[in-house]
C-alpha cells in the first residue's frame, strides 16, 4: 500500500489456560472454552533450516542450549529442548500489523506480530520495544522503492539511469518524493537490499517482508532497463510502444527482473539465517494480480511460487484498492465490496494446494487522506467482509499503520483539500475497529456453512493480465475482459472463484472446479502445460466455456503457441488441438469425455456494456451445469458462517427486484460498537453484517465466553465458580465487552482496578462491561 505516498505494504492455532506455563505472549485466546480440555497444539512448518529460533524467551533458551549441547548427554539434551520446541511450535502469527515508529501506548492493539518499517539507526531499539511488550517482531521494508539514499545518492550523483522511466524521461517516483524511486532491480542494487536487511537478521526477526516488487507498465526507457534487455533477450532494446510485442516481452522481462531480485535476496536471508542457526520466514506483500493489472502495474505474482525460500504472500487488497471502478451493465463506478471479494479471491488462488501462507490486509482508512471518517468506515466493513468471505484464510494484516489510524486526521467531508479542517479517529470507530480485530484472531473455525449461489464456478485468471497494459495496443483499461466475466455471477450470489492459470499445473488445483469461464483477450498462456492441466480437467468431467473471438493483437506476439509468430496460431489454438474441438463447440457445449467445452466467439470486453452481456454469461453456466444435472442457484446475498461468526452482504444491481436477507435468533452486532444483543436482522441492497452467533455458542456447549471486545482476549478460564480472562487495547481507547456466561454474575473485579460499567441481560445471559484500554494486560474476573 504506496500509491498515496505512504509506505505499505490460514492454518495454525493454539489455545492455553492462563496456568499454563507456556509463554502468554505468543498464545491465542480460546475459540471454544470449556471447563476441560486444551486444544493440541500444531506447528505451522517452522522447522527449514534445523532447530528453530524466535521472538521472546523461550527462543533465548534455545540459543543458550544449542551453545551447550556438545557437554550435554543426548538424552537431558532431549529433555531440555522438548519444552523448548513445544514452545517454539507454539507461536502464533495470525493476527499482524506494520508500523513504523516504535512502541507506543496508543499503537498496542495487541495482534500477534509488529511488522516493523525499514532498517534505520533505531531498528534494535524498535526490535526490542515492541518484543518488550509481547510481540513477535518481524521487518517490512520495499524491494522497488525505498528510502535507500546511501545507495541512490543524490543531486547530480543521483543514480536517474537505474529509476523506471517513462517515453517522455518522467522518472517514476514514489508519490510525491523527489528521491525515492520506483528502481530497476540491477545486480549492484539487488546486492545493496541484501546488505541493508541483514541487521534484521542479526536480530532474528521472526519473518522478512519485502513489499511490493512493481514495475511500471509505462516505463521501459532507462538506461539500465535498456542494458537487462540485452542481456536477457541477447538482441538490441526495442521501445515497448513500438509493437505488442515489444510490450509484451518488455513486461515478460519486468515480470522476470522481480522474481530474480526477490529469489536472489530470499535465497540470502535462508543461508545467512542458517549460518545463525536460526529460520526467518520469507514474504511478499503485494497488491493483487486483479488490482496490478487495471492499474498497469507489472509483478511477478504467482512466479514467486517458484522462490523455494517464500514462505508466503500478504494480500494488500483494502479501500484504495477495491475502490477502483469497473463497469458492469453499461454503469461505470466504484464497487468496493465486489472488487475486494474478488481481489482477495484471487490472492488465495495463488496460495491453493502450494502450503504457502496468505494473510488477508484491510485498512480502517486508506493511502489517501482526504476522505472522511464515514467514508473509511464504509469501505472499511466492505473490505473486511470481502475477506471473510474466504474461509480457508485465516491470517490478517489487521491494518497498515496504526499510526495514521489511532493519531491521523481526516476532513469531515470527502475530497476537501482546501478548508484545513480536520477530525481525529471517533471513538466509536476505534472501538468498532478493535473489536473486529479481536474477531480476527478466531476466524480459524472448523464448522464452515456456505448459504450462497452455487458453488465452484472459476473464472481463469493469469499473470500475463499485466503484460498488456500499455502502448500501443493495451487491453481494456476497466479490465472488461475480466469483470465481464466475474461480476455477472457475483452480482447474483454465486461466490465465483478465481483459477490461476499458472498453478493448473499443481496436482489437485482444478479438482474444486465444476465450470471454468476462460478468455486469452487480455492475458495469454506463458506455458503449454496449462492447456494439458485443462484438457486433462475437461477430459475428467469439468466444464470449460471459452470466450475469444481471436481479435486481441496480442495473440500475435513471439511466443510458444505460434512458433516464434511464424504461423499465425492463436493462443487458444493449442487448447482447442489438445481438446479435439470442432465447430459443434460453438453452437453448444461439446462433449469431451467425461466433460463438456463450450467455444463462443464473443469479445468479453463487450459484454459489461449492457444488462444482455451480464446475462449471457450467465446463460453460457447456466448451459453447462445443465449438462452436469444442476441447475444454477442465484440469490441477491453472499453470507458465509464461520463457527459462531456471520458474515454476510446484500448486493445491489442484482436480479432480485427487493433484495434483502432476514436473520432470527440471538447475535452479537460486531459492527456496532456499543455490543448490543439482536434477535432479528434484515439486511437490504449494499448492507453488509458481521454477527457473533449465540445460539451456535449454546448449541457447542461453551460453558463461558468473551464473544466480542473491543481489546486483545486472552487465557479465559471456567473454574471453581470464576470466569477470568485478560484483555488489552491501546490507550486512550474504550473497551466494550460482551460475556457469554452460564448464570448471572455475583461480582465483577478487575486487576488493576478498573472504573467498570456493567450490565446483565438475562435473555441471552449476557454480561456487558465497558471500561477503557490502558496498553497494558487487564485481568477481569467474573464470580459466578
Amino acid at each position: 500500500m504506496s500509491h498515496g505516498g505512504t509506505a505499505n505494504t490460514g492454518e495454525d492455532s493454539s489455545r492455553t489456560t492462563a496456568s499454563n506455563p507456556v509463554n502468554p505472549d505468543i498464545l491465542s485466546n480460546s475459540s471454544l472454552l470449556r471447563l476441560s480440555a486444551l486444544t493440541p497444539l500444531r506447528t505451522h512448518g517452522m522447522f527449514r533450516g534445523g532447530v528453530v529460533l524466535g521472538d521472546g524467551p523461550w527462543a533465548r533458551q534455545i540459543i543458550v542450549i544449542r551453545f551447550v549441547y556438545s557437554r550435554i548427554p543426548l538424552y537431558i539434551l532431549f529433555i531440555l529442548l522438548v519444552p523448548a520446541a513445544y514452545c517454539q511450535v507454539a507461536i502464533r502469527d495470525h493476527t499482524c500489523f506494520q508500523v513504523y515508529p516504535p512502541y507506543s501506548p496508543a499503537l498496542d492493539i495487541g495482534s500477534d506480530v509488529a511488522i516493523t518499517y525499514g532498517v534505520g539507526d533505531d531498528f534494535a531499539q524498535k526490535v526490542a520495544g515492541w518484543r518488550e511488550h509481547g510481540y513477535l517482531v518481524s521487518l517490512m521494508t520495499g524491494i522497488s522503492w525505498g528510502g535507500y539514499g546511501s545507495y541512490y545518492g543524490s543531486g547530480e550523483s543521483f543514480k536517474k539511469e537505474e529509476v523506471q522511466t517513462a517515453k517522455d524521461g518522467r522518472l517514476y517516483m514514489h508519490g510525491d518524493s523527489t528521491d525515492v524511486g520506483y528502481n530497476v532491480p540491477t545486480e549492484a542494487y539487488v546486492e545493496y537490499i541484501k546488505k541493508y536487511i541483514e541487521p534484521a537478521i542479526d536480530a532474528g526477526v521472526h519473518a522478512i517482508f519485502l513489499e511490493e516488487p512493481e514495475y511500471w507498465a509505462n516505463t521501459g526507457w532507462s538506461e539500465a532497463f535498456k542494458r537487462e534487455w540485452q542481456e536477457h533477450y541477447g538482441e538490441p532494446w526495442q521501445a515497448p510502444d513500438s509493437s505488442p510485442d515489444a510490450q509484451y516481452r518488455a513486461s515478460k522481462l519486468k515480470y522476470e527482473l522481480y522474481f530474480e531480485a526477490l529469489r536472489d535476496v530470499f535465497a540470502h536471508v535462508d543461508a545467512k539465517a542458517a549460518g545463525k542457526g536460526i529460520t526467518i520466514e520469507c514474504h511478499v506483500p503485494t497488491h493483487s494480480l486483479i488490482n496490478y493489472a487495471q492499474w498497469r502495474i507489472v509483478s511477478p505474482e504467482s512466479h514467486l511460487i517458484d522462490i523455494p525460500q517464500l514462505d508466503g504472500y500478504v494480500a494488500q487488497v483494502w479501500t484504495g484498492t477495491a475502490r477502483s471502478q469497473n463497469t458492469y451493465q453499461g454503469v461505470r463506478k466504484e464497487r468496493t465490496f465486489e472488487t475486494a471479494f474478488l481481489e482477495y479471491g484471487q490472492m488465495l488462488a495463488m496460495v491453493r494446494t502450494t502450503g504457502k501462507k496468505v494473510w488477508f490486509l484491510a485498512d480502517p482508512v486508506e493511502d489517501n487522506p482526504n476522505y472522511s471518517w464515514n467514508n473509511y468506515k464504509l469501505n472499511y466493513e466492505c473490505t473486511i467482509i470481502a475477506s471473510l468471505m474466504w474461509p480457508e484464510v485465516s491470517r490478517y494484516e489487521v491494518m497498515p499503520w496504526p499510526d495514521r489510524i489511532f493519531q491521523g486526521s481526516y476532513p469531515p467531508v470527502d475530497l476537501d483539500t482546501k478548508s484545513g479542517e480536520r477530525q481525529g479517529i471517533p471513538a466509536d470507530y476505534a472501538t468498532q475497529l478493535l473489536i473486529v480485530i479481536n474477531a480476527l484472531n478466531e476466524m480459524e473455525q472448523p464448522d464452515v456453512r456456505y448459504e450462497t449461489g452455487t458453488q465452484g464456478i472459476g473464472v481463469v485468471v493469469s499473470d500475463t493480465m499485466m503484460f498488456q497494459r500499455a502502448e500501443p495496443e493495451p487491453s481494456d483499461p476497466s479490465l472488461g475482459s475480466f469483470y465481464s466475466l466475474a461480476l455477472p455471477l457475483v452480482k447474483v450470489g454465486v461466490p465465483v472463484e478465481i483459477a490461476q492459470l499458472e498453478n493448473t499445473i499443481h496436482p489437485g488445483s482444478l479438482t474444486r472446479y465444476k465450470v471454468l469461464l476462460l478468455t486469452y483477450e487480455h492475458q495469454k498462456p506463458l506455458r503449454a502445460e496449462y492447456h494439458a492441466a485443462l484438457d486433462a480437467w475437461v477430459r475428467a468431467g469439468g466444464c470449460l466455456i471459452l470466450v475469444d473471438d481471436g481479435s486481441d493483437p496480442y495473440h500475435g506476439v513471439r511466443e510458444w503457441w505460434n512458433a516464434n509468430a511464424t504461423n499465425g496460431a492463436k493462443a487458444y489454438d493449442d487448447l482447442l488441438a489438445r481438446l479435439g474441438a470442432t465447430s459443434a463447440a460453438e453452437a453448444a457445449p461439446e462433449q469431451i469425455g467425461q466433460g463438456y467445452f463450450r467455444f463462443v466467439r464473443e469479445r468479453p470486453r463487450a459484454l459489461q456494456e449492457s444488462p444482455e452481456g451480464a446475462e449471457k454469461v450467465r446463460g453460457w453456466v447456466r448451459e453447462m451445469l445443465g449438462k452436469r444435472g444442476e441447475n444454477l442457484v442465484t440469490q441477491p446475498y453472499l453470507c458465509v458462517r464461520r463457527g459462531p461468526f456471520v458474515v454476510a452482504s446484500v448486493l445491489d444491481e442484482t436480479v432480485a427486484e427487493n433484495p434483502e436477507v432476514r436473520f432470527a435468533g440471538q447475535y452479537v452486532d460486531l459492527f456496532d460498537p456499543a455490543l448490543p444483543v439482536v434477535e432479528e436482522r434484515v439486511l437490504l441492497a449494499n448492507e453488509l453484517t458481521l454477527h457473533y452467533d449465540l445460539d451456535w455458542a449454546r448449541a457447542a456447549n461453551i460453558g463461558a465466553k468473551v464473544v466480542a471486545a473491543g481489546a486483545r482476549i486472552r487465557g479465559e478460564t471456567l473454574a471453581a465458580g470464576q470466569f477470568r480472562f485478560t484483555m488489552r487495547g491501546p490507550s486512550g481507547t474504550t473497551a466494550r465487552v460482551r460475556v457469554l456466561l452460564p448464570r448471572a454474575p455475583s461480582a465483577v473485579a478487575t486487576e488493576p482496578a478498573m472504573d467498570t460499567q456493567q450490565a446483565w441481560d438475562a435473555g441471552s445471559s449476557t454480561l456487558w462491561l465497558s471500561m477503557p484500554n490502558i496498553a497494558q494486560d487487564v485481568i477481569v474476573t467474573v464470580s459466578l
